[in-house]
């Protein structure tokens, strides 16, 4: 895929961040999964809006693609999302068995923005982080505007 392709999902992702953040319960994450150039998942953070801790916008999302394409694998399937994933949502995308893992803002954004990760996170060397799952980053100073917008 081109990098323009990437910029535009990536986009997407931002777009639902924004819409999130406007809706009541929801939340300033987006997140798009993405197979062979088409959307198969998009959405927002979903905590606010339900009683279940766990609908982050990559968690959602990664459980709406695997429902969509009857497979507990999204091999082949790429993960654009907002920010950078938490442990949890990390922890997912390894076990979905995603191709790549395209974020917007960073962890460390993400702290000064008011959203705190835990400390193991922090603490865990983050070039590492990025080789073992697959993290690239794209287009962090869009995703940030979300927040001071």
């Amino acid at each position: 895929m081109e990098q323009n392709q990437h910029e535009t999902f990536m986009r997407k992702a931002i777009s639902w961040a924004a819409k999130g953040k406007a809706a009541e319960g929801g939340g300033a994450f987006g997140a798009v999964i993405v197979k062979d150039g088409s959307i198969i998942a998009e959405g927002h953070n979903r905590v606010g809006a339900s009683t279940d801790c766990t609908q982050h916008a990559e968690l959602a999302m990664i459980q709406e693609a695997c429902k969509k394409l009857n497979s507990k694998s999204l091999k082949g399937c790429v993960l654009y999302t907002s920010c950078e994933p938490c442990l949890m949502c990390l922890g997912t995308t390894r076990w979905a068995e995603l191709e790549m893992v395209y974020y917007g803002a960073s962890a460390e954004d993400a702290k000064a923005a008011g959203y705190v990760y835990s400390d193991l996170f922090y603490n865990s060397h983050t070039g590492k982080r990025h080789v073992e799952f697959n993290l690239k980053q794209l287009l962090r100073d869009e995703a940030v505007a979300v927040w001071n917008s």
